[in-house]
């Protein structure tokens, strides 16, 4: 086979039609002005490469070895998930919130026992100071209420814009770490 070779006659050689060798020729699979030799000889690895699942048949088709490789990255991510549940450095969002909003209620209600505690600990304790007391009380309650809830929202923002962005799975902490490695 000499150079020179067009597709029409090329598509003969194979038997295939003039429209897949211009489709070959689309993919970068053979390349104009190659002889038709090197023509064939790239049109038989990619055949092999298609038998052998390394490249898909079809323009736009399934891509083995992209979809081998996605296949792998999400057993990887879930088995460093897992590994990270087992050692305790991480817990599905909405646990954490769940926790955290216990923890709250649980501050929440050893705060709304202080002005009685007070009352028998202290009761020649001035009502100014015990006003006072309770102010510094109630605002760190509430601080501690919208810091927990501004956590957990930005939190799930990160998750969502990442599950969007399809990064999310190289990031295996979570927010408490986060804010905990933020905070030392």
């Amino acid at each position: 086979m000499g150079v020179g070779i067009t597709q029409a006659e090329f598509a003969a050689i194979i038997g295939v039609s003039e429209a897949k060798v211009s489709q070959l020729v689309a993919e970068g699979v053979i390349e104009r002005g190659q002889s038709a030799h090197a023509w064939l000889l790239a049109y038989c690895e990619r055949l092999r490469e298609v038998a052998a699942g390394r490249a898909s048949g079809e323009l736009g088709g399934l891509d083995l070895v992209q979809e081998r490789a996605a296949l792998a990255r999400s057993q990887r991510e879930a088995q460093e998930i897992k590994n990270a549940v087992a050692r305790g450095e991480f817990a599905p969002i909405g646990l954490l919130a769940d926790v955290l909003g216990m923890a709250s209620s649980a501050v929440v209600d050893r705060f709304e026992q202080l002005e009685g505690a007070l009352r028998k600990a202290c009761p020649d304790l001035p009502d100014e100071a015990k006003a006072t007391l309770q102010q510094v009380i109630a605002n760190a309650r509430n601080e501690w209420i919208r810091s927990t809830e501004k956590l957990v929202a930005s939190e799930l923002d990160r998750m969502s814009r990442e599950a969007d962005d399809d990064e999310g799975a190289d990031d295996s902490g979570t927010a408490l770490e986060d804010h905990a490695e933020a905070s030392t």
